[in-house]
């Protein structure tokens, strides 16, 4: 019997896909994420099925819904006093979310060792859904002066930046997983793009001119974000402006513009890219890329302006459209796929058939398989849900259509709040939704989106 492939599933925090050179972005220099998507299966309209950054990583390993995985949480448990906003720091003992079998379990009972280094932000522990190993941060958002558990073990914190110290630690399994013969389940996690865009190497703070940075046809320079000095502060030093206020936070620099914000965005996606060569770099190094399947993407996208919006969480391009490359050497021809929509939820099912292995039948996902081998034609169910904390909605190869939830309940409404047909109009600049144009197709949709609402059940 043939050995089963390593994979390595390395995400990164709200970087939407527009910003990455590999899918059209003329400025942003990511050299190694577009030799890694030259190498791969690049797909060109891949979706997050939840644009908040808990909700999606649940949906990731567990290759559920986030109605089923978390019952619907967004980030869990965020809540305001003094002025603060506060959310637990480390997940929380019990397994209260993730409760059937996930992905790295159904690996490790086939004999895989799994492990997970960067990011978490998952409401259980990771030796509790699946993990051998892990070495991650506290919830909070920094580059500098983060704190680290190893498996459970004492808080510590490394010098230098986080980024760095997490390739570092990555290298290291690498070499380690090398000189066995088991195979290996890698879930890396960098942090940025996501904010705080300040707490980064000056290199990349100023490698980007502002007035160089292109925007978004939906991108309005005239009008003023809605609170815009508290979300620019937000973006520059996140969790130590709006939990513990630190009086440097208080104040923006008097240049601060949101091209300011978008180029500072673009040097951390610089950053991620630089930690994305050191780790194909290692695989190499150590003789392990041909027997390993990489997958890179998001957890979601950011609207950096779009339509008057910043950060992430509803049913726009900007928000959920992500970056999904997968490589398997000499297993997955190289392509690009431009048909099929595929959604995070897809990723468990599918690296597990990748593997030879029968997913379980409580994952949603689609098997991507058929798609990663030939690029046509496109599976028949060709779109995908995705949820919010507000509604749900179904994106298709041309169109997107939401649902929103009526009042504070999990019924959806009556009529839509969103119909964006996006071949004519990619910038969903102009909402159909309740409109008699293209009448038949909205009913469609909506027959389908409230069959999938009645048949997928809530976490108990």
């Amino acid at each position: 019997m043939p050995r089963q492939p390593n994979i390595i599933l390395c995400t990164c925090d709200q970087l939407r896909a527009f910003e990455t050179g590999c899918y059209g972005n003329p400025v942003i220099r990511t050299p190694n994420i577009d030799n890694l998507a030259a190498q791969s299966v690049r797909f060109e309209q891949a979706v997050t099925t939840f644009p908040v950054c808990m909700a999606a990583r649940s949906v990731m390993l567990s290759g559920q819904y986030n109605r089923a995985c978390t019952g619907g949480v967004g980030n869990v448990s965020i809540g305001f006093a003094d002025g603060r906003a506060y959310f637990p720091q480390y997940p929380h003992e019990g397994r209260p979310h993730l409760k059937s079998r996930t992905l790295p379990e159904t690996l490790r009972g086939s004999g895989y060792h799994t492990a997970a280094i960067g990011k978490w932000h998952i409401h259980s522990w990771p030796q509790d859904v699946g993990f051998d190993r892990y070495i991650i941060p506290r919830v909070n958002h920094v580059h500098t002066g983060q704190s680290y558990t190893e498996d459970g073990g004492p808080e510590f914190v490394p010098d230098g930046y986080s980024v760095d110290y997490e390739c570092d630690r990555v290298e290291g399994y690498l070499r380690e997983r090398a000189a066995g013969k088991q195979p290996f389940f890698l879930f890396y996690n960098i942090s940025p793009p996501h904010c705080p865009l300040s707490d980064a190497p000056e290199k990349y703070l100023s490698l980007y001119r502002p007035e160089d940075v292109p925007l978004r046809p939906n991108v309005d320079l005239s009008q003023r974000i809605s609170d815009q000095d508290h979300w620019f502060k937000v973006y520059r030093w996140d969790y130590r402006y709006y939990n513990f206020h630190l009086p440097y936070t208080e104040d923006l620099p008097d240049d601060y513009t949101l091209q300011k914000v978008i180029a500072e965005y673009y040097g951390l996606t610089t950053w991620v890219d630089d930690a994305v060569g050191r780790m194909l770099d290692s695989l190499e190094a150590n003789g392990l890329a041909e027997d390993t399947i990489v997958v890179f993407t998001s957890d979601h996208g950011d609207y950096l302006g779009s339509h008057g919006r910043v950060q992430k969480g509803d049913l726009h391009e900007e928000s959920v459209r992500i970056p999904l490359l997968v490589r398997w050497p000499g297993c997955l021809p190289p392509q690009v796929n431009r048909s099929q929509v595929a959604g995070l939820v897809d990723l468990a099912p599918t690296l597990l058939s990748l593997a030879g292995l029968q997913p379980p039948p409580h994952m949603h996902g689609k098997d991507l398989t058929p798609m990663l081998r030939d690029a046509t034609p496109a599976l028949a169910e060709n779109w995908a849900y995705i949820e919010m904390g507000s509604g749900v909605g179904i994106r298709t190869p041309t169109h997107l259509y939401g649902l929103p939830f009526h009042g504070e309940s999990h019924t959806l409404a009556g009529a839509p709040h969103y119909f964006f047909d996006l071949t004519r109009d990619p910038y969903q600049m102009r909402n159909l939704a309740g409109s008699a144009e293209q009448a038949e197709l909205a009913s469609m949709l909506d027959a389908r989106l409230r069959v999938w609402d009645s048949r997928t059940p809530w976490m108990a």
